[in-house]
């Protein structure tokens, strides 16, 4: 039998890799979609209380997230350098930074008035909304937690028991947050407050469950996890930050700039945030795609660099860009095809169907070009570069889409083309779409800079 190439095997590692990280992350974006579904057969109303909770959560979980997602690459360096005790020492001292996310994070969560006044949420969608995110600030550090065990895993090359555990989850998380938002056996009805305990149930669940698997499983003794808490190591510390906290903002930045359209959005009222939050579900759907192959490649590019081959890390990242850019296009022409049909899915309301439909023609271009800088951002930081993408994304992204897309909705509406659909969130999709597109553009060109040195 002929041997393969090593870049053959390369390819087929990352596509297990991608796979298998795409299927649990499917499973976690599915808690979305059925909260969605289950507040959108509730009412309108908490389906717009769902939208703008959850893009509150979202913006200061994934924030947060992005610190220790960043610590993918280094973990997979000292994987491939043969340094597993070095792991070990590295995740406890992350747990001193986990402590302060969780502290800044539910602070936040807790006391959301000034962000919504500032939105100019209506004051009927506020104690709901108020209600939502205070459920889901105690939910909060489970999950930050339980994303450390599964960036730990990503590093290790094995994403599979993170997998089993997204996928088992969801069967608890359906039926729990349908029974807590309609009530029913003596639960009176939630609404969209009972897709947060859902939530909350689910995390913790998670995290015990991955505690457990921490304690058991031969994969993880050569790390040595149980050790003893070492003091705060101050200069791992600030490496930690140094790489972490620039990634952080600029996931931050970046999904503020989704997810703030929602709060712009919510002033047109209850029609326009319910249609908005479709699109996002489906655009943050399809997002898991190149996340999941972005998150499996850079894991081989950081495991090479650390083996010291920085040629085979430069062929990877080639081979990724290239995927990145297909599978984007193939999966939003599937989207722009199947627009029709797909809205009828999370909606009964003509009304909501119509508008959506109109937004997801932008949805579809918007995601051609978040696959290729999702990609690019990952790589990026396999080389150490966070700073210059954080820029980037203050200027193009906050200032370009979201500041752009306001002035569209808000400041130019009366002279917008018709094909804009003024009144409506289309403005803020169309000028988030060209920004991304621009990102995207100056991404590739920093990663084939970088790859080539």
């Amino acid at each position: 039998m002929k041997a393969q190439a090593p870049q053959d095997v390369e390819r087929r590692t990352i596509a297990q890799h991608a796979l298998t990280v795409l299927a649990g992350q499917l499973a976690v974006m599915a808690f979305g979609v059925t909260d969605t579904i289950v507040a959108g057969r509730y009412s309108e109303s908490a389906l717009a209380a769902l939208s703008i909770g959850a893009a509150i959560f979202v913006s200061v979980y994934v924030s947060l997230m992005g610190i220790f997602q960043a610590l993918l690459p280094l973990w997979a360096e000292q994987r491939g350098a043969g340094q597993p005790q070095a792991i070990g020492r590295s995740l406890r001292q992350a747990m001193y930074l986990l402590a302060a996310a969780c502290l800044l994070g539910m602070a936040v969560l807790l006391a959301p008035d000034a962000l919504l006044r500032w939105t100019d949420v209506p004051p009927a969608l506020q104690r709901e909304v108020k209600a939502y995110l205070s459920v889901l600030a105690w939910s909060l550090p489970a999950a930050l937690m339980f994303r450390i065990y599964s960036t730990l895993n990503q590093a290790l090359g094995r994403p599979q028991l993170v997998t089993w555990l997204q996928l088992l989850s969801l069967a608890v998380k359906l039926p729990l947050s349908i029974w807590l938002t309609f009530g029913g056996a003596g639960m009176p009805a939630l609404g969209a407050v009972g897709c947060a305990w859902a939530t909350l149930v689910v995390n913790y669940a998670m995290l015990a469950i991955a505690l457990v698997l921490l304690r058991s499983q031969r994969l993880y003794v050569p790390l040595e996890l149980w050790r003893r808490m070492e003091r705060p190591d101050w200069p791992q510390l600030a490496r930690f930050a140094r790489l972490g906290i620039p990634a952080g903002l600029a996931i931050l930045v970046e999904v503020t700039s989704f997810t703030l359209m929602a709060l712009f959005v919510a002033r047109q009222g209850t029609l326009a945030s319910a249609s908005h939050q479709i699109a996002a579900n489906l655009a943050a759907l399809c997002y898991m795609v190149p996340l999941s192959l972005a998150i499996a490649t850079s894991a081989r590019v950081s495991y090479w660099r650390g083996a010291g081959d920085e040629a085979m890390a430069r062929r990877l990242v080639f081979m990724g860009l290239r995927l990145a850019a297909c599978t984007g296009l193939a999966l939003a022409s599937a989207l722009l095809l199947a627009r029709g049909s797909v809205v009828h899915i999370y909606t009964t309301s003509p009304e909501v169907a119509a508008l959506t439909a109109s937004l997801l023609a932008w949805v579809a271009a918007y995601h051609v070009a978040d696959a290729v800088q999702t990609f690019c951002i990952f790589v990026l930081r396999c080389y150490r570069i966070t700073v210059a993408p954080l820029v980037i994304y203050c200027v193009l992204l906050w200032g370009g889409g979201l500041a752009g897309g306001y002035w569209l909705a808000y400041g130019a509406a009366s002279g917008l083309p018709a094909w804009l659909h003024p009144g409506t969130p289309v403005p803020f999709w169309a000028s988030s779409a060209l920004a991304l597109l621009a990102t995207a553009l100056v991404f590739s060109a920093m990663v084939r800079k970088v790859a080539l040195k």
